[in-house]
């Protein structure tokens, strides 16, 4: 019998910089810690990002992958999803357009 993936989802708005980048990485600190390791991050409302954001989205994947989890982007807009293509992040993660094709993916 397979054991079903609980997979969580967490949906950041505004702005992921260095003002809210601790809150961001406190919260998904909070879910590995809870043994919730398969992450669905929907980027949808996240309207600027700069350099903490991306040093703080590499960093929770590193920290989720040692648990043998995984975190999936998914909904990301034009210009996250070009700032992510920039960086070469998109190498690194997996994006789904949406968040029921992320989870899908865990399956």
């Amino acid at each position: 019998m397979e054991r079903e993936i609980k997979v969580h989802f967490l949906a950041i708005k505004g702005r992921w910089d260095a003002n809210t980048d601790g809150i961001i990485k406190s919260k998904l600190k909070t879910l590995v810690n809870g043994q919730r390791t398969h992450l669905v991050l929907d980027l949808q409302q996240v309207h600027f990002m700069d350099s903490s954001g991306l040093g703080s989205l590499v960093a929770c994947y590193r920290m989720v992958a040692k648990t043998g989890g995984d975190i999936k982007l998914c909904s990301l807009n034009p210009q996250i999803q070009n700032l992510v293509e920039l960086t070469r992040l998109n190498q690194l993660f997996d994006i789904f357009e949406t968040p029921e094709q992320a989870k899908r993916s865990f399956m």
